[in-house]
């Protein structure tokens, strides 16, 4: 799973595009019990999601005529102008080239040969998300991609990434996960899946959709619902590893969220 200090490779930050931040603030708040913080008068309006002090994501104001409101995951990355080469010279192009944030960290927008979008972040002052693998925050992600095997060579060469398939509990198929380069097979963070695996992805295209912990998928689906949500996919069990569900917030912005079965969970 997701785990911090990060390395090379890791997701380390998200952030929310959205055209309405107030109505993402009482969406999000009333759903995770996240507060806002703002980055500062500098900032433009961007901010922070928190859990108990904690940075769980950020949002930021993005007009509709710039693109859909969506989630944006960033991976950590020692040289960001290095990543940005490695990017077009393996075939992906850049949107937003590398760029200092105030200090914080240097980012830079990318777009995958298949044109997913995805974002790296080299640390400064900021680290990345204080809180990762817990209630309320990103544990998981997903990418959803015409073809998977080009995907995970493409990603491998521009962060290092490592592949491993698992069978799936119920004999349907394998499920690949990823993982840093060198890291152990607990610290995979994605799956990563053909784009007609699921009939609900292949209309928007690629992309990459992030999930976040909850206590009761049930529960914060009916929450979601009350919120004004789209419910994409209602909550699926999978076999001895837990529940997750696809939405979709009030302003379209698609994520997931999953409760991780824990030991005392599991059969015996």
């Amino acid at each position: 799973m997701l785990s911090a200090p990060y390395v090379t490779g890791s997701p380390n930050w998200i952030d929310l595009g959205t055209p309405d931040v107030e109505a993402a603030k009482v969406f999000y708040g009333g759903l995770f019990g996240w507060t806002f913080a703002s980055a500062g008068p500098d900032a433009g309006g961007y901010g922070m999601f928190q859990l108990d002090g904690r940075t769980v994501a950020a949002v930021m104001s993005v007009p509709p005529e710039q693109g859909p409101a969506s989630w944006n995951v960033y991976f950590q990355t020692p040289d960001a102008d290095a990543m940005v080469k490695a990017v077009e010279q393996r075939g992906g192009s850049v949107v937003v080239r590398p760029m200092d944030v105030l200090g914080q960290g240097r980012m830079t927008v990318a777009l995958d040969p298949a044109g997913a979008a995805f974002a790296g972040w080299e640390p400064g002052r900021n680290k990345g998300l204080d809180r990762v693998s817990e209630l309320g925050a990103l544990s998981w992600l997903e990418l959803f991609t015409p073809d998977p095997g080009s995907a995970l060579e493409y990603y491998g060469d521009v962060f290092g990434w490592q592949a491993t398939a698992m069978p799936m509990p119920d004999g349907s198929g394998t499920y690949t996960m990823v993982r840093p380069g060198g890291s152990a097979q607990d610290a995979t963070f994605a799956g990563v899946l053909p784009l007609n695996a699921d009939p609900l992805e292949a209309p928007g295209g690629p992309y990459w959709l992030p999930y976040f912990a909850v206590e009761d998928c049930d529960a914060s689906v009916a929450r979601a619902q009350e919120l004004g949500a789209e419910i994409r996919l209602a909550p699926v069990d999978v076999e001895g590893v837990g529940q997750y569900a696809k939405l979709a917030d009030p302003a379209g912005a698609r994520f997931a969220v999953v409760r991780i079965f824990m030991p005392q969970d599991r059969p015996a």
